[in-house]
């Protein structure tokens, strides 16, 4: 007896000496242990943010759909889910296009019956590993195929099981997110008791009620099939997302992603080993924020238009036209539109993104930004900037204005008549005078290739050359040719626009920058971001985009005064060379540069023509920026009939004319 109160004695120490080891010593760590296994947050995704037009359009909504989910409890097993699947199975049907080889295997493995006869024909498979050995198993379906064909209704429950399978614990994934019958409804939900996890509910796919014109500025968002994008897994992971989440992918939707996604609700949920006990909504979630464009979407559809009928009557060798309509003083992007064509098949696609992409051979359009670099470098001034239009000869090579090319038009113009005539003459004896060259006619040219990065200097203050920081993924800083001593002689042809090319927003903020007295403004498309209101609509205004002034050009009023009065004058001058004379049609009256650059499509001559205007003349309220590269080399005029066909449409959409005539630069 005394012995076996000894050991009794010893036992209830032990025991003791354990309780105080768990209670005392580690009694917190597990405690949270314990908490953190028997408690676990179950997030859920809300409605994306709509993005609306400046007028409070909708361009893109969401459009709610009936779906069927799974949520994959703790610790559940394949076979569990194989049961379930296939229970699903009998009230579902899905689209088992994506299904794989694998998907199909792993269906047949969860199976424990098939799952017993596959082990059987596979040996020493019990000396394996369980990774291993499901390897091995795989392996052994795929060298006999004939062994685990799936029936029709079985490659169905397989897609369900794969879906299921994708998910991780305590989180939902869509088995059918859209096309959901009524009957698939109701036989689902009238037997969820028999289908732990599996849920009826709502979906959302992103819906465009204003068309798809848009589409390629708004952007596309993943669908939860495709889940994360590979190279940025790692990244939203860390933001809370999950691998099945959709995301923008592209544009707008991408790049204000963290302002449309909104919140994931919180659901506090109890478990018992595999059972969920109890589950108590913490937070139910806030939809994601609005934005709200600068651009007009009926503007847009009918510039869109225009673009595309203008295309469709260049023919030959073009490859497409761009069009930007900017509000000068703040950098608004009123529309933006452009296509691009196969000369080879004639085919024409939509592509507004070639506004900031697509890198273009200008031609005198530029011309305004040669004379003010001029005016800054000192080379000229309002009192003394008189030169004598002629024909350029350096070295064996002959450059001449387009209406002097044999020298019978010699003539006196100052810079204001330069740009009224478009004189590639005056423009070329600019960039000697900033080389500190001494042009002699015939003499070699020996200027020093820093004469590239002094134009482009100048060039790059109003944007071009250099990324206008548009609020747009994927714009271009256009194309700089070669500035070597062997390619001196196309300073030359960089002074009047016809070397470097530049992308169709970079020639509307250039223009821009001119118009509001000299400062280059970022453009943006985003003008709000803001609430839903109560009826699901535009709500409070939570950040409203502000003008950002990127540099200011350095002139005085005297010099700007000579560069406006040259744009002017292409259009309303007296001069019989003036090259806008079409565009004096156009109420209210507008001042802008017209431009044609010599181009090559493969080893065929082509032309390229460019407009950039702004309106009124007074007080400028739009920038009207285009460019149609590669037309057929006698084209004219195409540039002006579109710019009237576009300014006609911004005044009857966008804005009153009397609105304009006011001086105010509201836009409605």
């Amino acid at each position: 007896m005394n012995f076996l109160f000894i050991v009794v004695g010893l036992l209830f120490a032990a025991l003791i000496a354990q309780l105080a080891y768990l209670q005392i010593l580690h009694g917190s760590q597990l405690k949270a242990e314990v908490n953190r296994t028997d408690s676990t947050v179950e997030t859920n995704n809300v409605q994306r943010g709509m993005i609306f037009d400046s007028t409070g359009r909708v361009l893109v909504g969401n459009k709610t759909h009936q779906a069927i989910s799974y949520t994959k409890g703790v610790n559940v097993l394949s076979s569990d889910m194989y049961r379930i699947a296939n229970r699903l199975g009998r009230y579902l049907t899905v689209s088992t296009g994506s299904l794989t080889r694998r998907n199909r295997a792993d269906y047949y493995l969860a199976s424990p019956s098939r799952l017993k006869q596959v082990k059987a024909q596979i040996p020493n498979i019990s000396q394996d590993t369980a990774s291993a050995a499901y390897d091995k198993e795989l392996q052994y379906l795929y060298a006999h195929p004939g062994s685990f064909k799936l029936t029709k209704s079985q490659t169905n429950d397989a897609m369900i099981y794969a879906k299921m399978s994708g998910a991780y614990s305590l989180s939902t994934t869509y088995i059918k997110e859209t096309g959901v019958t009524s009957k698939e409804l109701a036989e689902v939900g009238e037997h969820l008791g028999e289908m732990p996890g599996v849920k009826v509910g709502t979906s959302w796919t992103r819906d465009y009620p204003y068309g798809s014109s848009l589409k390629s500025i708004l952007g596309t968002v993943s669908s939860e099939k495709v889940g994360l994008p590979d190279n940025k897994v790692n990244q939203y992971l860390a933001q809370g997302y999950s691998r099945n989440d959709s995301v923008g992918q592209s544009y707008l939707e991408q790049q204000y992603e963290p302002v449309l996604r909104g919140t994931k609700s919180q659901t506090d949920v109890e478990v018992s080993g595999t059972k969920i006990m109890k589950e108590v909504k913490k937070y139910g979630g806030q939809k994601g924020d609005n934005l709200q464009l600068t651009i007009n979407a009926q503007f847009q559809k009918r510039l869109q238009s225009l673009v595309r009928s203008a295309e469709s009557g260049a023919g030959g060798d073009s490859t497409g036209v761009y069009a930007v309509v900017m509000n000068p003083n703040n950098g608004a992007v009123i529309g933006m539109a452009g296509v691009d064509r196969d000369p080879s098949t004639g085919k024409v696609t939509n592509n507004a993104l070639g506004t900031i992409n697509s890198s273009i051979t200008m031609g005198s359009v530029v011309k305004g930004a040669m004379v003010s670099g001029a005016l800054m470098d000192g080379v000229i001034s309002p009192s003394n900037s008189t030169l004598t239009d002629m024909p350029i000869t350096v070295g064996g090579t002959k450059k001449a204005s387009w209406f002097n090319k044999s020298g019978s038009a010699d003539m006196a113009i100052n810079a204001s008549t330069a740009l009224e005539v478009s004189s590639n003459s005056y423009m070329m004896q600019l960039a000697m005078k900033e080389a500190g060259f001494k042009y002699s006619s015939g003499a070699a040219l020996t200027m020093s290739p820093s004469i590239f990065s002094k134009l482009r200097g100048y060039f790059n203050q109003f944007g071009l050359g250099v990324k206008t920081g548009i609020d747009l993924p994927g714009e271009t800083t256009g194309i700089e040719g070669a500035s070597t001593k062997s390619h001196i002689g196309n300073a030359l042809d960089e002074a009047y626009g016809n070397y470097d090319a530049y992308t169709t927003m970079q020639v509307a903020q250039y223009m821009s920058t001119i118009a509001n007295g000299g400062y280059r403004i970022q453009p943006h498309v985003l003008g709000s971001i803001r609430g839903t209101s109560q009826n699901g609509g535009l709500g409070a205004v939570k950040a409203s985009v502000t003008p950002t002034v990127l540099n200011e050009i350095n002139m005085t009023p005297a010099e700007r005064k000579l560069v406006t009065d040259g744009l002017y004058d292409v259009v309303h001058g007296t001069n019989t060379y003036k090259t806008g004379a079409e565009l004096d049609t156009i109420k209210p009256e507008i001042s802008g540069k017209t431009g044609t650059a010599q181009t090559y499509y493969k080893k065929t001559e082509t032309v390229t023509l460019s407009l950039a205007s702004y309106a009124p003349s007074t007080h400028p309220q739009v920038v009207v920026a285009l460019a149609m590269p590669n037309l057929n080399y006698n084209a004219e005029d195409n540039n002006m009939k579109l710019a009237k066909q576009i300014y006609s449409a911004y005044w009857s959409m966008v804005q009153s004319t009397s609105t304009a005539n006011s001086g105010s630069s509201t836009i409605n």
